[in-house]
């Protein structure tokens, strides 16, 4: 069982570039439409979710969403009730390349699951939440500064 994680890696590192191959000529780069697709799914969404919903820190995120921003793909906003809250909406062209980078995930998607039946499919799902829970625990407790013990 050693190799499931580098298994995993492989899998999210190839997609990962061929995304980044393919989203190039619009300017999108090196994970960028990871933000881009999360921001249009949830319009308003604060920086600090946003970062959550990735898994990666905090200054990560502020770089991609600062890059998304001068190329045009978001804009902040000043929520209404605290002004220290810049929320986080897609502009009409980030908007516009939602769709593209949808359709690449679905056929990314199909590509990977080539093969497995749909119930295959379901059970890789639901057993791949569960180790991203078992992960996302020690990702809470390190970010919060706290050492693993191995």
């Amino acid at each position: 069982m050693t190799d499931i994680l580098r298994e995993v890696g492989m899998i999210a590192r190839a997609l990962d570039s061929i995304s980044n191959i393919e989203f190039k000529e619009y300017d999108l780069t090196k994970g960028q439409y990871l933000y881009l697709v999360r921001v249009c799914e949830h319009p308003g969404i604060i920086q600090e979710k946003l970062a959550e919903m990735i898994k990666v820190d905090r200054t990560t995120a502020a770089r991609a969403v600062q890059k998304l921003e001068l190329s045009g793909f978001v804009e902040k906003r000043e929520d209404e009730h605290n002004l220290k809250i810049k929320k986080l909406f897609p502009t009409a062209k980030g908007q516009q390349l939602y769709p593209f980078i949808q359709r690449e995930h679905h056929h990314s998607e199909q590509v990977a699951l080539n093969g497995l039946t749909e119930e295959e499919g379901a059970m890789l799902l639901a057993l791949l939440q569960r180790v991203r829970s078992n992960v996302e625990k020690d990702w809470e407790f390190v970010k919060k500064g706290k050492k693993r013990q191995y």
